[in-house]
């Protein structure tokens, strides 16, 4: 049942769609070096973080340089980083939190 309501929130607030216009206006605002932290906190959301940090897209092929190198705005730093047993224990709600951290090149 709660999954019901979520997708019904997600569609009725377009959260993906915000989450989307976010992530491309990123690029503009984060200077050369700097870094971002992004919280997603269902698969849905997860997945756009993902695939825009490995590829700068949201789908379809990865662009390239002339070398064959992807041409992607940020690069991954570290690994996902997601809520330990004592926390999900002392906070529920955190269960299916991920935290991606990302770097401007």
């Amino acid at each position: 049942m709660a999954q019901i309501f979520q997708a019904i929130r997600i569609e009725v607030n377009q959260e993906l769609e915000a989450i989307k216009e976010f992530l491309l206006q990123t690029p503009h605002v984060v200077s050369q070096g700097g870094r971002i932290s992004l919280i997603s906190y269902h698969s849905l959301e997860d997945r756009l973080v993902k695939r825009f940090i490995r590829t700068g897209k949201f789908e379809g092929e990865v662009e390239k340089d002339f070398y064959g190198n992807p041409l992607a705005p940020f690069k991954r730093i570290g690994k996902l980083i997601q809520p330990s047993t004592d926390e999900i224990a002392k906070n529920n709600r955190a269960r299916s939190a991920r935290l991606r951290i990302a770097e401007r090149l």
